[in-house]
């Protein structure tokens, strides 16, 4: 059994900045990778970022130069930190990762978190 917890959305008006956490728990002996994903209303999920074993880290164009994904291995935690924020950065953002397990690896995503940019 494991789990991803996400925290850390929420309002925030134009050019603001928020920081998007990721937690895996449960029987885990390593993370391949770890991504971040948005979904706007009425749109398909998207990837946004995300980052390797070895911290490779890749970025939607969109957000290229105003979002970091980073992590910390020994807490199994990614984080989004999101800077300038725009009002079409609206969405639900979700956590996936790559888990190398007692079961083997599987993949596993988080419940999402709201964040919503708007005066």
């Amino acid at each position: 059994q494991v789990e991803l917890v996400e925290s850390g959305g929420g309002l925030m008006q134009p050019g603001g900045s928020l920081r998007l956490s990721c937690t895996a728990s449960g029987s885990i002996f390593s993370i391949n990778a770890m991504d971040w994903y948005r979904q706007a209303p009425g749109k398909e999920r998207d990837l946004v970022a995300n980052i390797t074993r070895s911290s490779t880290t890749n970025y939607a164009d969109s957000v290229k130069g105003r979002f970091t994904i980073s992590k910390n291995d020994a807490k199994n935690t990614v984080y989004l930190q999101m800077n300038s924020l725009k009002p079409e950065d609206t969405a639900v953002y979700y956590c996936y990762a790559e888990l190398v397990t007692t079961r083997g690896i599987l993949g596993a995503w988080g419940q999402g978190t709201l964040v919503t940019v708007s005066s």
